[in-house]
């Protein structure tokens, strides 16, 4: 997976995507995901699940994508499945801290 922390604004974004999805464009039912433009925001540094997981709780908000990223963040306990949205059989998700 890559992991990428962004930080604005004393806020910090934390993007994780699987590996294999960078570069692609998911469409579906009017939900658009570019992961080929859009790369940049997700491809930082390679990361395990244990590593992509340590990272969550310092983030105001976070943005999943893949079966892999998800995962962790499931396993992590920040959300249900039955939150996460799936673009071409993808899943996805954006938590945010308020």
């Amino acid at each position: 997976m890559y992991l990428k922390m962004h930080e604005k604004g004393g806020q910090k974004i934390l993007a994780a995507c699987d590996k294999e999805l960078i570069g692609k464009v998911l469409e579906e039912n009017g939900a658009h995901l570019d992961l080929e433009k859009h790369s940049s925001f997700y491809k930082g540094e390679l990361c395990t699940e244990n590593e992509l997981i340590s990272k969550m709780p310092s983030a105001s908000s976070i943005n999943l994508v893949g079966e892999k990223a998800v995962a962790a963040g499931l396993r992590a306990g920040l959300f249900s499945r039955d939150e996460v949205r799936y673009i071409n059989g993808i899943p996805h998700i954006q938590v945010y801290r308020v």
